[in-house]
């Protein structure tokens, strides 16, 4: 079997956003698995007109795997495209097991996390000198279990920024476990559909952002950041650019 089954990151929704290696590979798959939940559609208006496309929104893991397995089996390239990048709740790690149980070769491709396109949005620095240096990804529990020492209240611990996915749809509950240890003056910003022509920033405090979230209708496909980074005021420069400072390629003055 010469097939092969490529994991393609496929990015927040802007399709300029794809990168150049995953844009070649669903311009030449002759298989499309897509996350049509989730996916700009728009990501696969490179594909050839004859390729197969299946959105596995319909699909259960079995049947996917059945996909990539028969098209492998027929030397075709198969492009399992995510949204985002798969590394972050792409539900990959599942579709890998069954292919190395299967000896099916499979590549991955990473591709610009919503959490990215959401910093640019905002028009923030995530980690910002004697602010944060700490950046948590996390999602509140759901009918996904997380482990005990992952609660979004026990992570608050730290105030680093924190990037909450798959959330907002509660995000009362999440205030309410974030206010644990941030105040309620802590900087929060929502953004819908980061890169997407809809987009939609909301930036308020951890004492006023459920209301406004509410009042805009958001109830899915968005993604919560807290931190102090948000509106951090004045704060010293990094040691990168210090006039003053010397590294390997630069002597201070």
């Amino acid at each position: 079997m010469c097939g092969k089954v490529i994991f393609i990151g496929g990015g927040p929704g802007d399709p300029d956003l794809l990168t150049l290696k995953a844009y070649k590979v669903i311009q030449n798959a002759e298989i499309i698995i897509y996350a049509g939940s989730l996916v700009n559609k728009e990501v696969l208006g490179c594909a050839r007109e004859d390729a197969q496309i299946y959105n596995s929104a319909s699909l259960n893991l079995d049947e996917i795997i059945d996909l990539m397995e028969k098209g492998v089996s027929e030397d075709k390239t198969v492009a399992r495209v995510h949204t985002g990048d798969p590394a972050i709740y792409g539900a990959i790690g599942e579709q890998i097991r069954e292919l190395d149980k299967k000896e099916i070769k499979y590549d991955i491709i990473p591709g610009v996390s919503s959490l990215f396109a959401t910093a640019a949005a905002l028009k923030t620095e995530l980690t910002l000198p004697e602010i944060s240096q700490t950046v948590i990804i996390t999602r509140p529990e759901g009918r996904t279990p997380k482990p005990s020492t992952e609660q979004i209240a026990d992570l608050a611990r730290h105030q680093a920024t924190m990037c909450i996915f798959l959330g907002v749809h509660m995000i009362e509950d999440v205030v309410k476990d974030l206010l644990n240890h941030y105040s309620p003056e802590t900087p929060v910003g929502v953004v819908q559909k980061a890169s997407w022509p809809e987009e939609i920033v909301i930036r308020g405090t951890l004492k006023d952002i459920s209301a406004m979230v509410k009042d805009a209708g958001i109830t899915k496909t968005a993604m919560i950041v807290v931190g102090p980074v948000l509106d951090p005021g004045d704060f010293k420069a990094s040691k990168l650019y210090d006039a003053k400072f010397t590294h390997e390629y630069r002597s201070s003055d």
